[in-house]
């Protein structure tokens, strides 16, 4: 797995800038593979790594503009062959952004867990997994970054509509645009800290050397400028419904843990504590509470798991929409 993609990070951050017409063309020519160093197939595989690919893309150009604007009166074949000495063999920068994500996976990837045998221990085994803790508070959260969201593209696109029609229309459009792209980073993030997805860390790079007028259009023909609209969007119902879900488990386990103690004061006349049903007064046998507290309990767990499931989805619609293939 990590030969494979030390081989596509390297051709990739280096060649592909000079030699392929395109990344997909590139991916393809670089596809052999041998079948056992990838568990997936590969198209699969690129779309896993394309942060790290966009990664290594924004670093690989970054240096290439620099070098091409400090040596601006050498040729293009000198420039490329002082870019290939400084910027190191392919298998070399590999070996470095294999090595450093190696490290930056480590530091966030939470210890590992005891393999549990049985399925009560595999059940109640999910208490010792900080992702599931992680995953519960990003559910919590969802709800504000939802709206945010949604109402910074509405808002976005209902003003870039609107003013359109005027000369500075275009540059709010643009801007619009711009910010959606930061949010983006922001929110990968966030997804990644929390829900333990690999995204990218650093933007696509921008060509300043295009015509102001190419840049625009491919901001316009990006798709991955409207899908990250879409899931901005789309964030507010799902963070309406994570939330509701996230309160009322988390408030149901509660209350149901909590009921033994509160029915055992009431039992002792300490507090009143009574449930009223249709105008009549219905106290629960004593003899219940054990049950009550045992479910709470089980809810509780059971939440833990849901949040654990809602974080896998989660991370997954995240890269799908708001990571631009590398294909």
């Amino acid at each position: 797995m990590i030969r494979a993609l030390a081989r596509i990070v390297a051709a990739v951050s280096i060649l592909a800038l000079f030699t392929a017409p395109s990344l997909a063309q590139f991916v393809i020519a670089s596809s052999s593979i041998p079948p056992d160093t990838v568990a997936v197939p590969v198209g699969d595989w690129v779309t896993q790594v394309a942060p790290l690919i966009q990664d290594a893309l924004y670093d690989a150009e970054d240096h290439l503009r620099s070098e091409l604007a400090e040596n601006s009166g050498k040729s293009e074949a000198e420039v490329l062959a002082k870019i290939a000495t400084s910027y190191g063999a392919p298998e070399e920068v590999a070996e470095i952004y294999v090595d450093k994500e190696h490290q930056v996976q480590q530091a966030l990837r939470p210890p590992p867990l005891r393999p549990r045998s049985s399925a009560l221990g595999r059940f109640f085994g999910i208490a010792a997994d900080p992702r599931a803790y992680a995953s519960l508070f990003y559910m919590l959260l969802s709800l504000a970054t939802g709206v945010f969201y949604f109402t910074w593209a509405v808002t976005g696109i209902s003003l870039s509509i609107g003013l359109s029609i005027l000369i500075f229309g275009i540059a709010f459009v643009v801007m619009f645009f711009g910010t959606v792209r930061v949010l983006s980073l922001v929110e990968g993030r966030i997804i990644e800290v929390m829900l333990g997805e690999r995204m990218p860390r650093r933007p696509l790079y921008a060509n300043t050397a295009k015509p102001i007028l190419a840049r625009i259009k491919e901001m316009f023909t990006d798709p991955r400028t409207w899908s990250t609209l879409f899931y901005m969007v789309l964030m507010l119902p799902l963070g309406i419904v994570y939330f509701t879900v996230a309160v009322t488990g988390i408030a149901l386990s509660l209350g149901l843990m909590a009921a033994p103690v509160v029915q055992l004061l009431a039992h002792y006349d300490v507090i009143g504590g009574y449930i009223q049903f249709d105008g009549d007064t219905i106290v629960p046998p004593l003899i219940l509470t054990p049950v009550v507290f045992l479910i709470g309990v089980c809810l509780l767990f059971a939440m833990l798991h849901l949040a654990r499931g809602v974080g896998r989805v989660q991370g997954a619609l995240a890269k799908r929409l708001l990571v631009k293939s590398a294909a």
